[in-house]
């Protein structure tokens, strides 16, 4: 398989799985052990391709992020506290993705790790959504911010491949009495400080194995490309499906490709 086509197929796979609660680093590690790739080659296009699904953010709420801008200027105090939410939610994944980073990338090699933390997310899921009536929080503006530093610190779960980053931010604003739509565009917005975080420090540490490798910056352009478009798509489709069904279809979803994926690698 070339380069360029497994650029295309990692990209859809990012574009599709970077804001479900599936977990998108989760399903680029299984689809290493799939394709049979060498995962180390592909680690950093991983991270950078990224970066074209957060675009796919910018791009759908770019009204929201304008009318922000305009309120800050203006001193309008809900935009601040839009400003202040993300900000406070985003520093505890930074520091102890920095303190951590070198075990975090140890457990990147863990296809097994993946299947176990999917299946358990998904039950998580099933009795979050089964627990959780008290949803009242509308507007990431009003969300308090002793909830906000405890939708940041649940965030951080997510540094294990499997568990999610969108899911570990979703449910944890759910169980702090935030409605679904609200926890699910909160969750999009967060994304773009973590993985531009997440990026930088990637490419701070491993940008100069781009070009010695085989896989390059074309394959990454190619990548980021293909995943913006199909994120694109697929935000639109997740906020009315969440909104009419809630959360549950993600996680029978993670229950049977984590057995499928256990079954699977027992089996090899």
């Amino acid at each position: 398989m070339t380069e360029i086509l497994v650029a295309i197929l990692l990209g859809i796979v990012e574009g599709v799985t970077e804001f479900l609660p599936v977990s998108s680093t989760g399903h680029l590690i299984l689809a290493s052990e799939l394709l049979g790739y060498d995962s180390e080659q592909w680690a950093m296009f991983n991270v950078v391709i990224q970066l074209g699904a957060i675009l796919a953010v910018v791009v759908l709420y770019w009204r929201t992020f304008w009318a922000v801008a305009v309120g800050l200027l203006q001193l309008n105090p809900v935009s601040w506290r839009f400003l202040r939410n993300l900000v406070i939610a985003f520093i505890p994944a930074a520091v102890i993705g920095l303190a951590l980073h070198d075990h975090i990338e140890a457990l990147l090699g863990s296809p097994r790790v993946v299947a176990v933390a999917l299946i358990v997310g998904g039950i998580a899921i099933l009795v979050i959504e089964r627990l959780v009536r008290d949803a009242h929080i509308v507007g990431i503006a009003d969300i308090p911010v002793v909830r906000v530093i405890g939708i940041g610190l649940i965030q951080c779960m997510a540094m294990v491949p499997g568990v999610s980053r969108s899911g570990a931010t979703i449910l944890g604003a759910l169980s702090l009495g935030v409605e679904r739509r609200t926890a699910a565009e909160f969750s999009f917005f967060l994304a773009i400080p973590t993985m531009l975080g997440a990026t930088v420090l990637g490419l701070a540490k491993h940008g100069g194995t781009l070009a010695s490798g085989r896989v390059g910056w074309t394959e990454i352009g190619v990548g980021f490309v293909v995943s913006f478009l199909v994120a694109i798509l697929v935000i639109k489709w997740f906020v009315g499906i969440v909104s009419k069904h809630g959360f549950t279809p993600f996680a029978w979803y993670r229950i049977v490709a984590g057995s499928a994926a256990l079954i699977w690698l027992s089996m090899r």
